[in-house]
């Protein structure tokens, strides 16, 4: 059997990236509902010990491994001739669902948690965490083959562009969560009572899982051609024949630079969310925010993004190169969270809104040149394997800084009792975002080792094998 060389896809253009971005959009509108209000919720209106806040949301990303599989089935086995958009649109309506279903599910463990009731907490907490496991399945599901697409449909010369585009997206639908939890859940400042949280928030899900199904459908209908309309060569036919999964985890693990890579999108992506399940606490607990406010740190974080991914698009990346904005991405948020674990003694509302937002704008610099680099580090001829991979290493790493996150909170906090420390309420975050710093020197370390043309050489040296052993 052989392989026709790939033809170049025709060129995405503006309107089609932006409207393809609306789905990352939708991802980011829904990760500042999880990372932000409902974390929020749990730890300060309903006094969940962080541990279960943090284990309960990373359960979410314990089923990262799953991604790997979900881009191996894309690229081998189409519905209705297409690769990709089937599985979006089934991931797409079961994490909707299950964003719903958290809502109630939560204020169970929190009446059941306060009733001291067992065994029935311990069950109701087991079927907290096997739902976020569930909505992390689905993500994967969805997200997994969608950047497949964005790999089939760009070349290498429109990806950066495009990638920028769509990380864009991705922040503005991070901005539009934050300002819609702000203006739509104003009336609960204040309010501590779950049975009147509870409606309000239920029916804030249901409106919010309702425009994301709309707007993934318009977001990619269309978006991939059907079998008959592939020109030959063309990636669509080639994954005719795709990789095994045996095939393709012997491709990833023959490249010493892809595990090197795998590290660096680990600690870089721990960098970033370490202080996701205790970032809206701090501006509560240290700065006496009410809820609404504490949405607003995120939108915040998002604009600054949204500005570094613009500035390393469209300035940076092409005079400094990939790397070298990788590096100067790191180095902005090592500085940005020694910044914010110094705003706590100040205790000033824009000093720490401030302070977000030159964290978004490393985030942002830092999130454009990594993800230029972890798409340009992908064989076409495994894309949704590849783009699997990654999609691992970033999730491994959130489910880590949300265990840990909570886990060092509530350390913090019994180390204080146990040395008789002065009450704090500032000495535990402080504790987690002077460690997330040593998390962003680590990602500037394994960042040096990344050789993208020894990359290249390896993973193409290692495919010629496998097809090889395929071909007999």
């Amino acid at each position: 059997m052989s392989r026709a060389l790939a033809v170049q896809p025709t060129p995405l253009g503006l309107v089609n990236t932006l409207r393809l971005g609306l789905f990352q959009g939708c991802l980011g509108c829904l990760a500042v509902i999880f990372a932000g209000l409902l974390n929020r919720v749990m730890l300060s209106e309903l006094n969940f010990p962080g541990l279960l806040v943090g284990g309960a949301l990373a359960f979410e990303q314990f089923v990262a491994p799953s991604r790997v599989l979900f881009g191996q089935i894309s690229d081998a086995h189409p519905w209705a001739g297409r690769h990709r958009i089937p599985y979006i649109w089934l991931g797409t309506v079961l994490f909707c669902a299950l964003a719903v279903l958290s809502i109630p599910l939560i204020f169970h463990v929190g009446r059941l948690l306060e009733a001291g009731s067992q065994p029935e907490l311990a069950l109701a907490i087991a079927g907290l965490c096997g739902l976020f496991s569930l909505y992390g399945l689905a993500i994967s599901l969805a997200s997994t083959p969608y950047l497949a697409l964005v790999i089939d449909r760009t070349s290498e010369a429109e990806r950066p562009r495009a990638v920028g585009l769509i990380w864009c997206m991705l922040t503005v639908g991070i901005v539009i969560g934050a300002i819609s939890i702000n203006l739509s859940l104003r009336g609960l400042d204040g309010v501590t009572d779950p049975a009147q949280l509870e409606p309000v928030l239920l029916a804030f899900m249901v409106r919010v899982a309702l425009v994301v199904l709309a707007l993934t459908v318009v977001a990619t209908v269309g978006a991939e051609p059907g079998a008959q309309q592939q020109a030959p060569g063309s990636a669509g036919q080639r994954r005719e024949d795709a990789l095994t999964l045996a095939q393709a985890w012997g491709l990833i693990t023959s490249s010493r630079q892809v595990l090197v890579f795998f590290g660096f999108l680990v600690m870089f992506t721990l960098a970033l969310f370490l202080q996701d399940p205790i970032l809206e606490s701090y501006g509560a607990d240290v700065f006496g925010m009410p809820i609404a406010a504490t949405a607003s740190l995120n939108a915040v974080w998002g604009i600054g993004t949204l500005a570094g991914l613009l500035l390393a698009g469209l300035w940076i990346v092409p005079r400094l190169g990939k790397l070298a904005t990788a590096r100067l991405g790191c180095q902005l948020i090592l500085t940005s969270l020694v910044l914010l674990a110094l705003a706590g003694l100040v205790a000033k509302v824009p000093v720490l809104q401030v302070v977000m937002l030159l964290f978004g704008l490393a985030a942002g610099i830092g999130t454009n040149s990594a993800l230029v680099l972890m798409l340009d580090l992908t064989l076409p001829e495994a894309a949704g394997t590849f783009v699997g991979v990654w999609g691992l290493a970033q999730a491994l790493s959130r489910a880590l800084g949300k265990i840990l996150g909570g886990g060092l909170f509530d350390l913090a906090r019994a180390l204080q009792s146990i040395l008789h420390l002065p009450e704090s309420t500032y000495l535990p975050y402080a504790l987690v975002f002077s460690l997330e710093a040593l998390v962003a020197l680590a990602a500037l370390e394994l960042l040096g080792r990344v050789n993208l043309r020894q990359f290249r050489e390896d993973t193409g040296r290692s495919l010629t094998k496998v097809l090889a052993l395929e071909l007999g």
